[in-house]
């Protein structure tokens, strides 16, 4: 966790802030580009406005009787009511509901091996996703017909969805091919005796649209699957009459429709037939016209957007995958780590060394407008159990928190004032003006038990150690903000470092509560101003340099948590970007050797994948589970969702069991995954595009109120009480 100190704003800064609300917009506006693309690819494969219904046969009063008794093609253009015939000898082979990636080339081939023509009615919705089959049909002179974008039967629509259905599939026709097509065959349709009452006035309206409507006289039945003799048998005319004959390229296996048809051209051609496209059998002009201008345009947009999409959808898949994994890896390793660290801190008779630490140290307290907080801070200081010198760095305050010190008169708290410039300059004045080898760092809105810095030193009895991470918790949790952060805090946070401290790659000692040796922050050139996590750099530095880095649970400090949203984003987004830039910083040493490329072959890459990759990935979930509540099988996404949910309850709930925390803010959890995590999200994005576009982020000062202040002391698993008072 990076500090939350600030710098005071240049005329750079300023501008800055003004671009800020922009940035913080552009998050939003890719998660909703995300969700965007995904609806696409739903609607694209009829997930979204799909609609399955279909009438059941109905009267024929109002179908004029020579449409009845007529032709498969029907033309009810300009307002009059004809159907045509088929020529003798002439054979029309039709395929509908493709084009389809397995079966349609494999019917191409076919029909090219036989030189034989036909008429294939697309829908929008496959046409969209395989164009270059589309452009194949054209290249080899068959031709295509619409067959509405999500085939819906038309009879139940309005003539809205009728006209968005026919504009969508000619949209796709004109960015998979560049062409319009003339020739409509409705969904569910059959032979011109069918036709009844629902079915009638859609004709007609289609008609009026400029479309001739091609139903079929001869039925293959192939849907069925009947077998290839049965396919053949139904699909051949009778008495040497022309015949519309009705296949299908998709929706099912279709190989019997392949074979089929290899059977069946040669055999009526030997009987005299021809195979020829509609308009070619009609003596009539291609129904198939070229598209140029924006209509092509809008079209092959239309196609690109569709297959972004469909290539968008399979990296999301990916990373769903990929989040799953680190997900649950991460789960693991802290329940099992975790369960591995506190066994071996509160076993029986557990000390950091061979004897306890009771040299004094040195507390640095920075502060930058503290004034509501500093006096509980320092105060809660003065009762600890373990001999300190307190040093008040006040960075250029504005509100008094020097002057409030100093009129307190307190024994052993020395004020320390200087220019404003940040909390690594803070930091650095006073190391250079402490007495003692121990440097414990807090921050001015920060109350510690009596027993924390004792605690928080123990660990330096072990000469390897250089640094401690104490167990930092939420203070003002009364509100659900705060209930939120408190449960990322004992969950997140401090499990997290019970894993890292047990694979010796700890990546941040708190700025809330941690301790230093001297001699480990003098090694590493003091705390540094490169990035806006000086805690994070600070403590990879230390890692690299050979040192320990522990976590010590029973040093406790509450903090008090952003209570306002825009608070909260402004601390995670520089928690985010800093962490960031930390890791940029030490990249090197993945490729160092002794402890620098242990830590970056081990800790840099756990840090990356846990704390930026995992969290930038982890929306995925979130959005998978809207579109399948949506569209998809809500069932199975609500199991799948609930079951996630379900693990990390119980990583929580033994998160909270090893704080000895009360499982009652647990009951938010399922509303903070819902909300609470996306605005984390949202945040994490930001500072990835903050990032990339090498952008810079000024210090931001949160509000304080300083109603924050330590519980009484309660003894924690491993601790012995004496006259009601734990004691080591």
């Amino acid at each position: 966790m990076a500090s939350r100190s600030s710098r005071r704003s240049t005329g750079h800064a300023a501008v800055r802030r003004r671009r800020l609300p922009l940035r913080q917009l552009l998050p939003l506006t890719l998660l909703f580009a995300m969700l965007g693309m995904l609806m696409l690819r739903g609607y694209v494969h009829s997930e979204i406005l799909a609609d399955f219904r279909v009438r059941p046969e109905a009267a024929t009063d109002k179908v004029p009787e020579k449409i009845l008794d007529g032709g498969p093609v029907i033309d009810t253009r300009g307002g009059k009511a004809t159907s045509l015939r088929v020529p003798d000898h002439r054979v029309v082979l039709t395929f509908d509901d493709g084009p389809d990636p397995k079966w349609t080339p494999r019917v191409l081939d076919i029909l090219k091996k036989h030189h034989a023509h036909a008429v294939f009615f697309v829908t929008g919705t496959m046409a969209s996703r395989y164009p270059d089959l589309v452009k194949r049909m054209i290249a080899e002179g068959h031709e295509v017909g619409l067959h509405t974008f999500n085939h819906p039967d038309l009879s139940y629509q309005s003539k809205a969805r009728i006209d968005w259905e026919l504009s969508q599939n000619q949209l796709a026709l004109a960015g998979a091919a560049g062409i319009r097509s003339s020739l409509f065959r409705p969904p569910y349709s059959s032979s011109a005796d069918a036709m009844d009452d629902r079915s009638w006035p859609v004709t007609e309206y289609v008609g009026s649209r400029g479309y001739l409507t091609v139903v079929n006289d001869t039925d293959s039945e192939d849907w069925r699957r009947p077998g290839v003799d049965t396919i053949v048998r139904n699909a051949t005319p009778h008495g040497g009459k022309g015949a519309i004959v009705l296949m299908h390229d998709s929706g099912g296996d279709r190989h019997q429709t392949v074979r089929a048809l290899d059977r069946l051209i040669p055999e009526l051609r030997a009987e005299g037939y021809a195979f020829t496209n509609l308009t070619e059998a009609l003596d009539a002009p291609n129904a198939d016209t070229p598209v140029v201008g924006a209509d092509l345009w809008k079209g092959k947009a239309w196609i690109f957007l569709v297959r972004a999409s469909d290539d968008l959808t399979g990296v999301l898949v990916v990373g769903l995958a990929v989040i799953g994994v680190l997900v649950f890896a991460r789960f693991g390793l802290m329940l099992l780590l975790s369960a591995l660290h506190a066994r071996r801190t509160r076993r029986r008779g557990f000390r950091w060394g061979p004897r306890p630490v009771t040299e004094p140290a040195s507390v640095l307290v920075p502060a930058y407008n503290e004034a509501k907080c500093i006096e509980n801070t320092v105060r809660s200081l003065m009762r600890s159990e373990h001999p300190i010198e307190i040093l008040v760095i006040d960075d250029g305050s504005s509100d008094g928190t020097a002057r409030i010190v100093e009129e307190l008169e307190l024994p052993n708290v020395r004020v320390i004032r200087q220019v404003n410039a940040g909390k690594p300059a803070a930091l650095n004045r006073g190391l250079a003006n402490a007495r003692h080898e121990l440097i414990v760092m807090m921050d001015g809105d920060t109350v510690f038990e009596p027993a924390t810095v004792r605690e928080l030193v123990q660990p330096f009895a072990d000469s390897r150690v250089g640094a401690v991470a104490g167990n930092a918790k939420v203070g003002n949790k009364d509100t659900l903000i705060g209930a939120w952060q408190h449960i990322e805090y004992v969950m997140g946070f401090n499990l997290d470092r019970r894993m890292y401290d047990v694979l010796q790659c700890m990546p941040t000692i708190p700025g809330a509560v941690g301790a230093f040796r001297r001699s480990a922050l003098e090694r590493v050139g003091g705390m540094s101003d490169d990035t806006l996590a000086e805690d994070t750099d600070i403590t990879m530095a230390i890692h690299r340099d050979g040192w320990r880095v522990v976590y010590a649970e029973k040093a406790r400090a509450w903090t008090e948590a952003p209570e306002s949203v825009q608070q909260l984003w402004s601390q995670r987004y520089r928690w985010s970007y800093g962490t960031m830039q930390a890791i940029w910083k030490h990249r090197r040493a993945l490729f160092e050797r002794g402890p620098s490329g242990r830590f970056g072959r081990v800790g840099l890459p756990l840090v990356s994948l846990f704390m930026v990759l995992a969290p930038l990935l982890a929306p995925l979930i979130d959005m998978f589970l809207v579109y399948g509540l949506l569209f998809g099988p809500t069932q199975k996404t609500i199991v799948a969702w609930f079951g996630v949910l379900a693990v990390q309850v119980v990583c929580a709930t033994y998160a909270f069991a090893l704080d000895r925390e009360r499982l009652t803010p647990l009951i938010s959890l399922p509303l903070q995954q819902i909300l609470y995590r996306q605005l984390m999200y949202v945040v994490l994005l930001q500072s990835w595009i903050t990032a990339l576009t090498g952008g810079r982020l000024r210090w931001q000062k949160l509000r304080r109120k300083g109603g924050v202040s330590a519980p009484p002391n309660e003894p924690v698993p491993g601790q012995r009480v004496m006259d009601g008072r734990p004691v080591a």
